[in-house]
């Protein structure tokens, strides 16, 4: 976990432009990772998430070209990736550097004028955690071009659903990762001390305030540093199997299964995996509902109730734990935690706990020592506020 404040971290990657490319950049503009409080894989069913933005982000460097090409550096890869607009595909220029040329692609092909770019990347947000480095890196991007193209996107709410729709073309199509629209509408739309209480259906969104600290708690984000991807096909797995049931039980998608009704629905399926994927997102889209409320409220207990049952629900009905984020959340709850929960996609990545605000330290401690006592790679944890969305810092 990187410790650069973020005017380091603007310095550093406007130095590193102005070194590699031979002249300043026009500004640097960054968007934030993201940490799901609970909603998993629910955006892809039409249903109900809620997400805030982290401290760490990822910074975009940049200034216009005049040929229609993008050149683009990674700080953290060492690697400069260069390509024609016009020759952008799903197979070009692949890799990390898909996930900015995909942004441009999109945008061109949803009529926005736009053209060259050099661009100049550097991040504090952990690659492959669960916390989306991938969408962080698109929106900081797509911020960058709103400014540099005169989009004037960013300055409404309608504008930034925009920009957060050719980010998830970016990802889906270019990337080739078949995600929700949650992280980029998390990057372009959370706020600070707040959660983001997405309808992944309407688009319609509400903040809802999240401030821990005032009631004496802090998230911990604890990043197990297993190996985390959403292109291997797992992911694509899950999508497919709620789909198919949708089409089994003759509805638009699983939003339209209520929890009333959901027993008597997975009766219609034709296989005990499926019926325990429909059983988690519906149960789920449920579970989004109520912590909204809680924290309305004012009630991290109940959040704390609603986090455990979302991990028992991911572990052994979506299969989408593994030891790490099982062994991280187990023992935070032993040391005192109101609840834990793994975040993101799964198979790896990262997991989260409400915990006592004087705990975060010896919370940290345990999970390490648990970690080393199975042999597992060292951990890191840290503890997060609710952050703001993408935005020019220079």
């Amino acid at each position: 976990m990187s410790e650069r404040s973020a005017a380091e971290v603007v310095e550093a990657v406007a130095g590193a432009f102005t070194r590699l490319v031979g002249r300043e950049p026009a500004g640097v503009w960054s968007a934030p990772g993201r940490v799901n409080l609970i909603g998993e894989h629910t955006d892809y069913n039409d249903g109900l998430c809620l997400p805030i933005a982290l401290p760490q982000r990822t910074y975009a460097a940049a200034s216009l070209r005049a040929d229609g090409r993008l050149r683009v550096h990674s700080l953290q890869r060492d690697e400069t990736v260069e390509v024609t607009l016009a020759e952008v595909t799903p197979e070009r220029p692949g890799g990390w550097a898909a996930y900015v040329a995909g942004v441009l692609w999109a945008l061109g092909r949803s009529g926005q004028r736009v053209g060259g770019l050099d661009v100049v990347i550097d991040s504090t947000v952990p690659v492959g955690a669960g916390l989306s480095s991938s969408a962080a890196l698109e929106c900081s991007v797509a911020a960058a071009a709103d400014e540099l193209f005169g989009l004037g996107l960013m300055g409404s709410a309608e504008g930034r659903e925009r920009l957060a729709r050719a980010c998830m073309a970016a990802e889906n199509v270019i990337a080739g990762a078949p995600t929700g629209g949650l992280d980029q509408t998390a990057a372009l739309g959370c706020r600070e001390r707040a959660a983001l209480l997405l309808d992944c259906r309407s688009g319609e969104t509400r903040q809802v305030p999240f401030d821990p600290a005032r009631h004496g708690h802090a998230l911990l984000v604890t990043d197990t540093r297993a190996e985390h991807a959403l292109v291997d096909g797992q992911y694509a797995a899950r999508r497919q199997s709620c789909e198919e049931a949708a089409r089994l039980l003759g509805v638009p998608t699983l939003r339209d299964v209520p929890v009333s009704g959901l027993e008597a629905a997975v009766t219609r399926l034709p296989s005990d995996e499926m019926r325990a994927r429909v059983r988690h997102v519906v149960t789920e889209i449920d579970r989004v509902g109520r912590a909204a409320a809680a924290l309305e409220a004012g009630d991290l207990a109940q959040v704390g109730r609603l986090f455990d049952a979302s991990h028992a629900s991911l572990r052994d009905a979506y299969e989408v734990s593994c030891a790490e984020l099982d062994v991280a959340t187990e023992t935070a709850r032993a040391q005192g935690a109101l609840g834990a929960r793994m975040t993101g996609g799964g198979f790896g990545g990262s997991c989260i706990a409400l915990v006592p605000a004087g705990s975060v330290e010896a919370v940290s401690v345990a999970i390490a020592a648990a970690f080393e006592e199975r042999g597992f790679a060292p951990p890191a944890s840290f503890a997060v506020v609710a952050s703001g969305s993408a935005r020019r810092d220079a």
